[in-house]
């Protein structure tokens, strides 16, 4: 993100390396396949084309930096944890280990906290996240890479995957009916349930409906302007501030990718929390409902309202 800037985005080399060899038969693919499906199905209805939208399709541009970027951060996060991990020592913990286990310890604390003692076996799910994004975000700090999470693709879907693994945890665990009654809010006496209960129902389903994109434009707006603001600092004064200023703010962008990785994953967590209950809690998870909810709705305000 800062060493090499020149006042723009330029693709990375591995990129272009990839597009070279790759590029034309997934054109070939996008022009048989994909570009005629979006055409007719999608953009057909809409006055509009796929080149329009997504850009004109080029062997050169078939595959984009962002998905480029992202599957080698999925790479990267396989071999990260590997290396931290290395042989695990209880007499001679490396220093690996101990950064993994202050890692681990850190994002156990957090579910628990948020979620209950039952939630650890969705850890993994919630530390994959967790792994994930960090590493998608810091990408961006080193020269040949970019941060996949700069581009609202990558985050949407991110907050798409989000979405659908906290429902599907509802639906398994409470049953589809119970889970969306529990979008209806507290028990109400009937004639104010009659009116207010599908009130608070169609508010909380459009909430639910729309946390995938809050997720991910959240965490995209916050990548993509911290990235804007390396270029524009690295262009002042060139070719010094490409070296000198940037390494000044490096802790900032550091801090910066930290602090929204955990945000998304903080999120992620609160949601699941609403829909997850400790095994003893079915029984009498109808009279705590409604305080359960308010709770985690608060919550989960609170950490939407945190200082991007």
């Amino acid at each position: 993100m800062f060493l090499f800037a020149e006042g723009g985005h330029h693709t990375p080399l591995v990129v272009d390396f990839i597009n070279h060899y790759l590029g034309e038969p997934v054109h070939h693919f996008q022009m048989t396949y994909t570009k005629p499906f979006w055409d007719k199905y999608v953009f057909s209805h809409f006055g509009t084309d796929a080149a329009k939208v997504f850009g004109e399709y080029t062997p050169e541009t078939a595959i984009p930096w962002y998905t480029v970027m992202f599957v080698i951060a999925c790479i990267l996060t396989v071999i990260v944890v590997s290396i931290l991990k290395g042989k695990l020592s209880s007499e001679d913990p490396q220093s690996g280990q101990l950064t993994l286990e202050a890692g681990f310890l850190a994002l156990k604390d957090m579910v628990v906290n948020v979620v209950g003692e039952h939630a650890f076996r969705y850890f993994p799910v919630i530390a994959t996240f967790a792994v994930l994004i960090l590493i998608s975000n810091l990408m961006g700090l080193f020269p040949l890479f970019m941060s996949p999470t700069a581009h609202v693709s990558v985050t949407v879907a991110l907050g798409i995957t989000s979405f659908i693994y906290y429902n599907y945890v509802g639906i398994r665990e409470n049953g589809l009916v119970n889970h969306l009654a529990h979008l209806t809010g507290p028990r109400l006496p009937l004639i104010l349930a009659l009116v207010i209960t599908p009130l608070i129902f169609a508010i909380e389903l459009f909430s639910n409906m729309i946390r995938p994109l809050t997720l991910g434009i959240r965490l995209f707006a916050n990548m993509f302007a911290d990235e804007q603001v390396a270029l524009i600092v690295s262009g002042l004064a060139a070719p010094y501030s490409q070296y000198l200023l940037p390494v000044i703010l490096l802790p900032l962008a550091v801090f910066v990718a930290v602090v929204q990785a955990f945000v998304f994953t903080l999120l992620s967590t609160i949601y699941l929390s609403e829909v997850s209950h400790a095994p003893h809690d079915h029984a009498h998870g109808d009279e705590h409902h409604g305080d359960h909810h308010a709770e985690n709705r608060a919550t989960t305000e609170a950490a939407m309202s945190a200082p991007a």
